[in-house]
């Protein structure tokens, strides 16, 4: 178990840039640690939050799903964010609406959701963090629709596999076609030929359960 003198360094070292050192001081003595594996389910959809999830380390998957368990991802989260959604779900206390998932081994602080609102009255750094984290998320969003909207299946994937390689921070991308395919909200099929296209075209090696592009 990580000492409150360890959760106020890896704090400080994520949001000293942005939080006044009492609030620090007040989420280190908050926080429960959560460490996750990959792949790992870190928010369900129909969950009731209590707990809102402060990434340290690692990256985190957002995604919405219906009930036939059809994926449609939304944006990243990765050291020093928050979730807005999650957030959003807390302030209108109302059941989760996204699902989130570990993207590797990842750390996380978990807040108590009830603190979310008196630090916004309380801390001016706060709300400049939530309505940062806001903005950030909405401009994703907005980047995912133009994609969905402007790009043809073949340069979303692309894209995919370089957004993936930069929030990872390797070449080595590993996901099955399946995965990638629940991710963009297409068939395996589609995305397996679409794949192949792009390894002929040189952008990137297909192994199994790997892909490895050859530049972002």
């Amino acid at each position: 178990m990580l000492s409150q003198q360890n959760k106020e360094l890896m704090l400080q070292a994520q949001l000293g840039y942005v939080l006044e050192p009492e609030l620090i001081i007040e989420m280190a003595k908050l926080a429960k640690v959560r460490e996750t594996t990959t792949d790992e389910i870190i928010v369900h959809v129909g969950d009731r939050l209590q707990l809102i999830p402060i990434v340290i380390e690692g990256s985190i998957k957002v995604s919405r799903e219906n009930e036939n368990g059809e994926e449609l991802l939304l944006y990243y989260i990765e050291g020093g964010d928050t979730c807005a959604m999650s957030l959003q779900c807390c302030t209108k206390k109302i059941d989760s609406q996204i699902k989130a998932t570990a993207m590797e081994p990842s750390l996380l602080l978990m807040i108590p959701a009830e603190y979310m609102e008196i630090w916004m009255d309380q801390y001016k750094s706060w709300r400049t963090y939530i309505i940062s984290n806001y903005h950030t998320r909405m401009m994703e969003l907005m980047e995912s629709i133009d994609a969905i909207a402007f790009m043809n299946l073949d340069q979303r994937l692309l894209k995919y596999l370089r957004d993936q390689a930069k929030l990872l921070g390797s070449l080595e991308i590993l996901h099955t076609h399946q995965q990638v395919a629940d991710d963009l909200h297409s068939s395996r099929v589609v995305i397996s030929r679409l794949l192949k296209q792009l390894e002929i075209k040189g952008e990137i090696t297909l192994h199994r359960n790997k892909i490895i592009l050859k530049t972002i």
